[in-house]
């Protein structure tokens, strides 16, 4: 992905009457990275010692700057130039996408979303209505802040575990996300929290870094519906995919359990629909969790909230698991080696 300029900064834009030289060095720079050799930038990209071209799929046309005065006019210059260049290319829009029409076109829109704990765990719904047609969304900022958030703890990773899991039910809409962001120097913090802490000679994952890992197979993978039944409690969400695992091809059933409360809870888990059958051995259980919701890691204390893998004794379609408080939990269910489908 290329992020182009829409002539704007915080403090100043470029009117749509001038922008043409900033349109032709935003096409300019996609040629530097998809050109040919014998193209103008791409000659100038294999002088440097790489001749292949580079995969660029995607552009987005400016950073939060809908509200500004030029930017829709900015942007119709953008995508018009580029489309004609590269019509393969999808291009990004920094509106809703509300904003969307045939007059103003957009392949995806871009969607900034910063919230408390609380609030980013309410937000795993967030993208249930939205409507199943048009462009769809790029998520490429989402971050927990506030109080809660500290230098990057427990219950912020496990907010954004529950928005992730929406946005993976809602992946006919959603096509990615990022969160942000994902590194900070330890000597010149200007965010927080953030998802990798560095300094001069020694770095740690924060707990939303670790989280990330129970998302590192749902790329590709196929969606199952869940359904969650706990009577009086409203702070658990759940998800559920099949993924094969590039090592050795076998097939798992991955449940994801989000437990955003103080409760420790008792689940019946229960799969249907599937061709292939649950194998009694192979299965893991993977547990992110810690003494106290605010709990961070440190350089003192790299690991302190990570993950914490065990095996799955007499794995099968009916079990009764424990999930604990403050919690995200990772159920990979190995699959008998035969095809597999949802109802």
């Amino acid at each position: 992905m290329l992020v182009g300029t829409a002539g704007a900064s915080i403090n100043e834009e470029v009117p749509t009457a001038i922008i043409a030289s900033l349109v032709k060095d935003v096409v300019d720079g996609i040629e530097f990275a998809r050109g040919g050799v014998n193209t103008t930038w791409g000659s100038v990209r294999a002088a440097m010692g790489h001749p292949q071209p580079f995969k660029l799929d995607y552009v987005s046309i400016g950073n939060q700057e809908c509200w500004m005065l030029y930017y829709r006019g900015n942007y119709q210059k953008f995508y018009s130039a580029i489309k004609a260049a590269y019509p393969d290319i999808n291009i990004i829009s920094s509106c809703d996408k509300s904003t969307i029409s045939a007059s103003n076109p957009a392949d995806l829109y871009d969607v900034h979303v910063y919230a408390s704990s609380a609030n980013m765990f309410s937000r795993t719904s967030m993208f249930d209505n939205t409507p199943r047609s048009g462009p769809k969304a790029i998520v490429s900022e989402y971050a927990v802040t506030g109080n809660d958030a500290g230098k990057g703890t427990l219950v912020a990773a496990l907010a954004e575990a529950a928005f992730l899991v929406g946005l993976e039910k809602n992946s006919d809409v959603v096509e990615m996300a990022s969160c942000a962001p994902l590194f900070v120097n330890d000597n010149d913090r200007k965010w927080s929290p953030d998802a990798i802490v560095f300094n001069s000679w020694q770095h740690y994952g924060c707990p939303n870094y670790w989280m990330l890992h129970f998302f590192k197979d749902s790329s590709g993978a196929t969606f199952h519906p869940t359904t969650m039944q706990v009577s009086n409690y409203d702070q658990m969400v759940a998800s559920a995919i099949t993924w094969q695992s590039p090592k050795d091809k076998s097939t798992y059933l991955k449940i994801k359990v989000v437990n955003f409360g103080s409760k420790a809870v008792d689940l019946n888990i229960t799969v249907t629909g599937l061709e292939s059958g649950i194998k009694s051995s192979g299965s893991k259980k993977t547990v992110l969790t810690s003494g106290a919701p605010l709990d961070e890691n440190s350089f003192e204390q790299p690991e302190k909230v990570a993950p914490v893998l065990s095996p799955v004794a007499d794995a099968k379609q009916q079990m009764g698991v424990s999930v604990s408080p403050y919690s995200l939990t990772s159920f990979d269910l190995l699959l008998e080696p035969s095809k597999h489908s949802a109802i």
